[in-house]
């Protein structure tokens, strides 16, 4: 029976032996599908293009359009063709993702296929459903690809990043900041311990609640600004439809009638000019928030300023929305067929507009109201009908924006005490000041929606996420701190200590986490193996530590990956000759070495790896490292230490029972071998090698050379 059978899957959320990006792999067993290459299974390549022809966008080995196509008519494997659905299907869910690969295992007929995973839920879903597509190819039985692809979409816009979120997370990864979701909402770290930031949508952890709390309350926030200088309309908060209509008779008409904490728009009525039209508003404004504001109303469009860090970062303008009568439609079908086909309306967090639903919108109903019209009218032909003055802020303008007005929004945001602000304001001419104009603010919105900006209906997108990264993050700072992993056979968890011990001499709060525990300032707060992905990530989150070391053993890069991204400094211990991981298809040292390479792949190139140079299989790593090199070795006559002295790099090594830094011809004593402990009370190889990897790799953090002496002498395993 021809069948495919997903006998494992794994969530790799770090760097792993196929790629640095978070990635799903899935062990397959695809039984006598082994001998059905796909140019053999009648109808199936047809099948398959037929549901899913952008497949002809995949490159594949060819390097070109149409390359995996090709490869489905020469004849390729059900393994092969999953990792391409599957990525596929993630695509057209608005999840894009291009890494995969299909490698056979020792095993005839198991596969192991890894994707990208930018959420674990989705690629898991894609991959099962991407499974499903492929048998009802094979087995020329109906799919439902259209329902598929709507059902992954659903979960890609409730369980991924916002677009706001996104944008500034993508920002952060061009300037190599590393990030990670704290919840399954849209809460970030951007960095990593005591140098991280945190992000809530276009919140940072400088935003604080008092300052929300005062945007939140539109008189107050009004009477600040006002105090301080800066155009706003005058109004007063009323209690009652009367009230209302009292404060709109001292102001002036029109009028504006909004609630006092409401958000979004919503419950905001303008241009109000009778007492019935304000009484009503009143009635309807109420609804959504916990008071009224009735205001003087301002001629103009609708203009939201984004400010950053007291700078414009972008801005928009808005349009009143209306309709054309075609003499034969109710305004109903008119709003269906001119304003919520537009594609870049709906109810996903992706799109810039939002639909404009009548039965939901009561200020749409009040302005047909005032033009003698409800939802089931049909105009006569050529009529424009206004449906909606405000809330349609999407045409770019940033350029156009008067400096003294930038600078009237900048103060707005200060004065309200918010470091990301949505300063609303209504002018007819954004290009003029607003004195000239009577134009104000009338708003000051904390954690304002960014995706106007980025998919404007008119101009060009706007790099609002850059704007804020360079708000929280220096140039040149990366939010990183000293990360120091250390990975191989034997030695691990007695490198990692030694290592953190000098850390901690030297000043720096240590998180570490190893074989022996979980550990904070030398403190362990939990026992037992901690070499795994949760307890490091405990490490990174912790905004005390100001260095971290982290064990990484063959089996967590397999089973999870690495926590980091990349590192300062990367150590490798030695590959046992017998070493092997039968259990994940891993059969003998050479293979091992394609596991423990994760760990010198992610070198920064202002980093070190530090290798083993009597080790041949480690020895061998040193060309695939992106920075410095530091070889260690208890015999400098090796040809590995030998040939690195040759090109003026540094090496460590026992000469006459002392242990040596040697950069190039230049050679330094570091301490003799009888007065630290590890090595004096045992004499075995693997622990003279531990303590000069440690001593390598305090070498490579720029310890003293006395902190680094006091630490293999002072150090001690529990």
């Amino acid at each position: 029976m021809k069948n495919i059978e997903i006998l494992r899957i794994m969530s790799l959320r770090g760097p792993n032996i196929w790629t640095y990006r978070s990635t799903l792999e899935a062990w397959i067993d695809i039984g006598e599908l082994e001998d059905f290459p796909s140019n053999t299974l009648p109808g199936f390549n047809q099948r398959l293009t037929g549901w899913l022809p952008s497949l002809i966008e995949h490159r594949c080995s060819y390097g070109e359009r149409g390359g995996f196509v090709q490869r489905l008519q020469d004849g390729t494997w059900p393994g092969h063709i999953l990792e391409h659905v599957t990525l596929e299907l993630q695509n057209l869910a608005g999840m894009p993702g291009g890494f995969g690969k299909a490698r056979s295992t020792s095993v005839r007929g198991v596969y192991k296929v890894a994707v990208r995973a930018r959420h674990e839920e989705v690629t898991r879903a894609a991959l099962h459903a991407a499974r499903d597509l492929v048998m009802a190819a094979i087995e020329d039985k109906p799919f439902d690809v259209p329902a598929t692809i709507a059902t992954l979409r659903t979960m890609v816009d409730s369980r991924c990043l916002g677009p706001s979120t996104a944008c500034i997370v993508e920002a952060a990864d061009e300037r190599r900041i590393p990030s990670f979701r704290l919840t399954d909402g849209n809460l970030v770290q951007l960095g990593h311990g005591i140098r991280q930031r945190r992000i809530w949508t276009a919140e940072t952890d400088q935003t604080s609640a008092i300052a929300e709390s005062i945007s939140s309350d539109k008189d107050l926030t009004k009477t600040l600004l006002q105090a301080c200088g800066v155009p706003v309309p005058e109004g007063q908060v009323v209690e009652s439809p009367a009230e209302a209509w009292e404060a709109a008779e001292d102001i002036g008409l029109p009028v504006v009638v909004k609630p006092s904490d409401a958000n979004h728009g919503r419950g905001v009525f303008i241009d109000l000019n009778t007492r019935e039209e304000i009484e009503t508003a009143y009635t309807l404004a109420l609804e959504e928030g916990s008071s009224v504001i009735v205001e003087r109303f301002i001629r103009g469009n609708e203009h939201r300023l984004l400010i950053v860090g007291g700078r414009l970062a972008a801005a928009a303008r808005g349009e009143p929305l209306s309709v054309t009568a075609d003499g034969s439609s109710t305004i109903l079908q008119l709003i269906e067929s001119q304003i919520n086909s537009d594609p870049r309306r709906g109810e996903l967090e992706e799109c810039p507009l939002s639909l404009v639903l009548l039965d939901q919108e009561p200020v749409v109903r009040v302005e047909l109201e005032r033009q003698g019209y409800s939802g089931d009218s049909i105009p006569p032909a050529g009529k424009q009908v206004l449906i909606q003055r405000n809330g349609n802020v999407s045409i770019d303008v940033t350029d156009l924006v008067h400096p003294s007005v930038a600078a009237a929004a900048s103060l707005a945001a200060r004065v309200v005490g918010l470091d990301i602000a949505g300063v609303d304001l209504v002018a007819e001419d954004i290009s003029r000041p607003l004195e000239e104009q009577r134009g104000a603010i009338v708003e000051v919105n904390a954690g304002p929606g960014l995706l106007m900006h980025l998919k404007p209906a008119e101009g060009r997108p706007r790099p609002v996420g850059r704007a804020i990264i360079e708000h929280l993050f220096a140039a040149g700072d990366n939010g990183r701190i000293p990360i120091v992993g250390v990975s191989g056979t034997h030695g691990k968890t007695t490198v990692s200590r030694l290592i953190a011990w000098q850390l901690h001499l030297s000043g720096n709060h240590v998180g570490l986490a190893c074989g022996d525990g979980l550990y904070f300032a030398q403190r362990q707060v939990e026992k037992g193996d901690c070499a795994n992905w949760e307890s490091a990530q405990r490490v990174l989150i912790n905004r005390a530590v100001q260095a971290a070391v982290f064990e990484n053993s063959h089996d967590t890069i397999l089973s999870e990956g690495l926590v980091y991204d990349r590192c300062q400094v990367g150590v490798v211990t030695n590959i046992a000759a017998d070493d092997s991981l039968p259990q994940y298809y891993i059969g003998d040292a050479e293979e091992m070495v394609k596991v423990t390479r994760t760990q010198v792949d992610v070198v920064l190139p202002t980093g070190v790896a530090v290798l083993n140079a009597a080790d041949a299989l480690v020895a061998d790593m040193a060309s695939l490292c992106d920075g410095e090199v530091i070889f260690f070795g208890i015999d400098p006559a090796l040809p590995v230490i030998a040939e690195h002295l040759e090109k003026n790099k540094r090496a460590v090594f026992i000469h006459n029972d002392q242990i040596m830094l040697a950069t190039g011809k230049s050679e330094l004593l570091l301490a003799d071998i009888t007065t630290v402990p590890l090595i004096a009370r045992s004499k075995d190889r693997f622990q003279i090698e531990n303590v000069l990897a440690a001593v390598a790799a305090a070498w490579a953090l720029d310890i003293s050379h006395d902190l680094m002496r006091a630490g293999i002498e002072t150090f001690e395993m529990a």
